[in-house]
C-alpha cells in the first residue's frame, strides 16, 4: 500500500487538495457498484476492475483508484462519488 511519506505529498491533479486514503466501507461500496458495472471515470470510460484501494480528495467528491498498489491520479481516472450514485 502507499506509503504515509507518500501520502503526505500526493494531492488532487486539478485542485491540489489533500488527498487520504479511503476507509474500508467506502471502498466496498465502489467495489460492488463496480462490479454492477455502474461506475465511470471522469473521462467516460467504464472501471472495470476492483480497486485495491482509493485516494479520496478532501471535499470527498472524487476518488482516485489504486490498483496493483499503484495511484491512478490522471484527472481523468477521478471516479465521482456523486455522479456515481456511491456514498
Amino acid at each position: 500500500m502507499i506509503s504515509q511519506e507518500l501520502l503526505k505529498i500526493l494531492v488532487c491533479p486539478e485542485t491540489k487538495q489533500p488527498l487520504q486514503l479511503v476507509d474500508d466501507e467506502l471502498l466496498k461500496k465502489i467495489n460492488e457498484s463496480i462490479q454492477q458495472g455502474k461506475v465511470v471515470n471522469r473521462d467516460g470510460d467504464p472501471v472495470n476492475e476492483n480497486l485495491d484501494g482509493g485516494l479520496i480528495r478532501e471535499d470527498k467528491k472524487i476518488v482516485y483508484p489504486i490498483i496493483n498498489d499503484l495511484p491512478y491520479l490522471r484527472i481523468g481516472d477521478g471516479i465521482e462519488l456523486e455522479k456515481n450514485r456511491i456514498s
